[in-house]
């Protein structure tokens, strides 16, 4: 994704499991002054926890996470305390994907949670082994 954005015009900055905290830190400062030109990609785990985007306004997510509350937590660190504009969250979801897949099982395993009560910690750190074969088949 970074190389077709860089070659129509954007800037970018990366965050991923690779990048170390002093680093990140410099990637949201730079990111939280660059303006609407920057485009930052972030790993779902690596934008989910301990920092603030209020800089952005837009939040694409290309490949959901099988957890929704993995990118929930991500999605809240741009809609949160000290933002100044309406945040719009844009899902690219294609037909026939596995991706699509993650999104019914989102839907089930919510559906599953409110009729059953909140999962424990270990429900929503494990995808059961029937989940992934759906996944896959």
């Amino acid at each position: 994704m970074e190389e077709p954005l860089k070659d129509a015009g954007f800037n970018t900055l990366r965050l991923d499991a690779s990048t170390d905290e002093i680093r990140q830190a410099e990637i949201i400062k730079e990111f939280g002054s660059a303006g609407a030109e920057m485009v930052l990609l972030a790993s779902l785990k690596t934008s989910g926890t301990g920092i603030n985007l209020t800089a952005a306004s837009t939040v694409y997510l290309l490949e959901p996470w099988w957890n929704s509350a993995v990118e929930e937590q991500a999605i809240n660190r741009v809609h949160q305390y000290g933002q100044k504009e309406n945040v719009r969250i844009v899902r690219l979801i294609a037909q026939n994907s596995i991706e699509e897949r993650i999104l019914e099982m989102q839907e089930r395993k919510k559906v599953a949670s409110e009729d059953f009560g909140r999962q424990g910690p270990n429900e929503q750190q494990e995808a059961s082994i029937d989940d992934l074969c759906r996944l896959l088949f």
